[in-house]
């Protein structure tokens, strides 16, 4: 299921806005999804693109910026809490069921976005919204998973839900899994070294996963499989 946004002035909800199409906007114009009458905020001032349960927020250049958790933004992968402000009004961002979605496998690999660097979560943003239009424009990658094996957690599996799921250790080696339509591609996002597929360096360029692959990153191999 996809989110939705909660609509506030200060300690009043003004609205509640399921994310359950495609593009959303957000501005001070009445033709805008979310009408936010200040004018402080742009007439167009951002957009939200959803994709199953996935949702990028993207500024339009707006005059006075749009910031999530008190950092000004260009394009920005929403998570479960983030708090989005424009002008004097706040939209947070609520979807409990991908927050809950990661739980077996997050202490050992996943890395929430905010965990990421700078350079590192505008290039995980660009990457899920491309990804996410892509999927939109048609297809679908058939159902695919990653299983642990090494770690404390060795045996255990999560489903590759995401348009974008990040993996590693921030500091250390972090790469991406995007979905599209045609299948499964790990790219390399931050670290010295860049992970290995079947004990092979997979180098900067994304690679296309195969049925089977065994990805070493960060210290820990994990299987992707097709489901």
């Amino acid at each position: 299921m996809p989110g939705k946004l909660i609509l506030k002035f200060g300690d009043s909800i003004l609205g509640e806005y399921p994310l359950d199409k495609e593009t959303l906007t957000i501005g001070r114009k009445p033709n805008n999804d979310i009408t936010v009458e200040n004018l402080a905020v742009s007439g167009h001032h951002s957009r939200v693109i959803t994709i199953l349960q996935d949702s990028f927020l993207e500024d339009l250049n707006s005059t006075n910026g749009t910031y999530v958790n008190g950092k000004l933004i260009q394009k920005h992968a929403l998570q479960h809490g983030d708090i989005v402000k424009i002008g004097k009004h706040e939209l947070q961002y609520i979807n409990e069921e991908t927050a809950m979605s990661d739980d077996d496998m997050e202490k050992t690999m996943i890395i929430r976005p905010s965990a990421l660097s700078a350079a590192a979560q505008q290039q995980a943003a660009d990457d899920g919204m491309a990804n996410a239009q892509a999927m939109a424009s048609g297809g679908e990658a058939k159902p695919a998973g990653l299983k642990l094996m090494s770690g404390p957690n060795a045996g255990r599996s999560m489903e590759l839900k995401k348009a974008l799921t990040s993996l590693g250790k921030p500091g250390v080696q972090v790469a991406s899994i995007s979905k599209r339509p045609d299948g499964y591609v790990l790219t390399h996002v931050e670290g010295n070294s860049t992970p290995t597929v079947n004990d092979k360096d997979v180098g900067a360029q994304p690679y296309t996963l195969n049925e089977g692959d065994v990805i070493e990153l960060a210290g820990i191999k994990i299987q992707f499989q097709y489901k």
